[in-house]
């Protein structure tokens, strides 16, 4: 699956220099790292969907996640310090590039009435966030087998300085933006 490195490498780096008239091909921007977090709201109430949560997240990347904890109590929230809140795993080199072809050609076109991604969800830095509503349109993901649906934040960082760099890489990569 390492379609999209390879693709990388040979078509987007060219593409790009040749856009932005980069001197050097260090300048271009890449793809560094791809965070996948699981938020769960109900895990006092529930401990048991925090290990469904790990389950799901770890049979759609191939690596094990990392619990995320709160960081101050929050009395409104029933929060305390120091209490589990969800889990998260962050993706580098080659499964990095996996994932996101499968999220770009496999996943997405899955979502009911899918007519692209959002082009406002950039952060000014070249770094690109997006909400998946549900976990099943993983093909991984069995529906028998899952107890409640839950969403996820994928969040892709790039080496890119300015959003419109950013936003032509991972068109580039596949990414279905909306027209």
């Amino acid at each position: 699956m390492e379609v999209l490195k390879e693709q990388y490498e040979k078509e987007i780096v060219p593409a790009l220099m040749k856009k932005f008239n980069y001197k050097s091909v260090m300048q271009v921007p890449k793809l560094e790292k791809i965070v996948i977090n699981i938020g769960l709201g109900d895990v006092r109430d529930n401990p048991k969907s925090l290990d469904n949560a790990i389950n799901d997240l770890s049979i759609i990347t191939g690596q094990k996640p990392v619990i995320t904890k709160a960081k101050k109590s929050i009395a409104a929230f029933k929060l305390r310090e120091d209490a589990n809140v969800g889990c998260k795993v962050t993706l580098r080199r080659g499964k990095m590039y996996d994932f996101a072809y499968k999220l770009f050609n496999v996943a997405l076109p899955r979502v009911r009435d899918f007519r692209g991604v959002s082009v406002n969800s950039f952060d000014g830095r070249g770094n690109y966030s997006m909400g998946v509503k549900e976990q099943l349109i993983f093909p991984e993901i069995e529906y028998d087998k899952i107890d409640k649906i839950r969403g996820m934040d994928i969040i892709f960082v790039t080496t890119a300085h300015s959003d419109e760099e950013a936003k032509e890489l991972l068109t580039l990569l596949g990414m279905p933006f909306k027209k």
